[in-house]
């Protein structure tokens, strides 16, 4: 049998280069989500401030009710655009905080915006009923159909309570990634119509500074979105123009697709990154899927790893060379700028051996790659993972069978790397599986700030 080798990593017209591993650039601990949180509650701090300097006094239980609701009106307004700003790929925070971080704020912020809209509308509708004399019923038409802006900020929230609907865990499990992704994309319209709303009835936001702020908040996210979201991936597709140069069977269901294209190296893609590729083929040209890459970005090629897990992933298989293919990205934190120590274990289940498979090539210092898999005919990339480890002097371990087979995950972890706890973890697989990972490496010492665990939601 031939030795393994690594131009399994390239196309097959590409020649070899030598590799050289860098020292990434580090950052102190926390510093920058930390800094980012700082903003995001200095801002709500404002927001209150706002209507602590408009609101002299509160007496009365109906009074109560509609101050209630003007704040979290208030709050739920502020949230959007920056639940918006999370996901506009601003470089800086895709590169420091990681798209797995930004993603999870989202989620939770998304969570809270549901929550205080929900506020907001009872408050509202009960406070106003209670200064009119009405019913609840009758003073909540009276608001849709009467107040300025109230029918665009009807629609808004209906929007809101839909997505936030689809996102939850048992609804996205059920839907297609494309069906949620376009359905997400709502949002964008629920900002824009709930933004005249807050315009017409917003007593607090006046005609001074709090109105000019209000402005600027939403024309910024506005601004940040089109460049980052629309204009930066419509350049670099025409810089770059990537296309399909390759797409080879990697195992059953799981191929690897090459990307040539103009200029690859300005991208400045790293090992355990991630773009998200729109193919220029029939069934795929609206869908706009995140892919890791699998090798380093190296020869000027860029690879990336497919798994059949639905209808365009199947589709990939089926490309043909030359297919054009639009690509936002270079994203995520998940590389070596994160590693604080010259030990670190790289933990790979299913797919998600993907971006290790780039990392082991690349990371410095002592790395360790461990790939879970229940068959051994699920592993991926085998020979091209040995011979990665003869080349730099690393270990490979392969961590095969059922979870009774296998037992606690953490002690058979801490078998194979005994010094586990001493080890930063780059883990990557499924949702619950990379969920119980993390419960497992917390059991056997390993500290959660050691941990480092990206998903591509988003």
């Amino acid at each position: 049998m031939a030795a393994p080798s690594l131009t399994d990593a390239r196309p097959r017209q590409a020649p070899a280069r030598r590799r050289r591993v860098p020292e990434p650039r580090r950052l102190p601990d926390g510093l920058l989500p930390l800094a980012a949180l700082a903003a995001i509650g200095a801002g709500a701090l404002g927001i209150l401030a706002l209507w602590w300097r408009d609101t002299p006094w509160v007496n009365g239980t109906a009074q109560w009710l509609t101050e209630s609701g003007r704040i979290t009106g208030l709050l739920a307004g502020y949230a959007a655009p920056v639940l918006l700003l999370l996901m506009a790929r601003i470089p800086l925070l895709e590169r420091e905080l990681g798209a797995d971080r930004l993603a999870r704020w989202h989620a939770m912020g998304g969570r809270y915006l549901v929550g205080l809209v929900s506020l907001h509308v009872v408050t509202i509708v009960y406070g106003y009923a209670l200064t009119d004399g009405q019913g609840p019923i009758g003073e909540g038409v009276e608001i849709v159909f009467h107040f300025p802006e109230m029918i665009k900020a009807t629609l808004a929230t209906l929007i809101v309570f839909g997505t936030g609907a689809v996102s939850a865990r048992a609804a996205r499990r059920r839907l297609r990634h494309e069906t949620w992704y376009y359905l997400h994309l709502a949002t964008y319209l629920a900002v824009a119509l709930g933004f005249g709303h807050q315009l017409a009835t917003g007593a607090n936001l006046g005609e001074g500074p709090g109105r000019a702020a209000w402005y600027a908040l939403y024309l910024g996210t506005a601004v940040l979105l089109g460049w980052y979201r629309l204009a930066v991936p419509w350049l670099r597709d025409r810089r770059h123009r990537l296309r399909v140069a390759e797409v080879r069977p990697e195992g059953p269901g799981v191929v690897s697709v090459f990307l040539t294209g103009e200029r690859l190296e300005e991208l400045r893609a790293e090992s355990g990154q991630f773009f998200r590729l729109q193919f220029q083929a029939p069934g795929l040209r609206w869908a706009s899927n995140p892919y890791s890459l699998s090798a380093p970005p190296l020869h000027g090629f860029l690879r990336f790893t497919v798994k059949n897990l639905g209808d365009h992933s199947a589709a990939v298989a089926g490309l043909r060379p030359g297919t054009r293919v639009r690509a936002e990205g270079p994203y995520g934190a998940f590389t070596a700028r994160r590693r604080r120590g010259r030990r670190a274990l790289l933990l790979g289940v299913g797919v998600g051996i993907t971006p290790l498979r780039a990392l082991f090539e690349t990371l410095p210092g002592e790395p360790v790659l461990v790939q879970r898999a229940r068959r051994a005919e699920d592993l991926l990339f085998r020979a091209e993972l040995a011979a990665v480890a003869h080349a730099r002097g690393a270990r490979y371990h392969e961590l095969i069978g059922s979870r009774e087979q296998v037992g606690d995950l953490g002690a058979a972890l801490r078998r194979l790397v005994p010094d586990l706890a001493r080890h930063e973890v780059y883990l990557c697989g499924p949702e619950g599986l990379a969920e119980e990972a993390v419960r497992a490496l917390r059991a056997v010492g390993v500290r959660r700030s050691r941990i480092h665990h990206e998903s591509f939601i988003l």
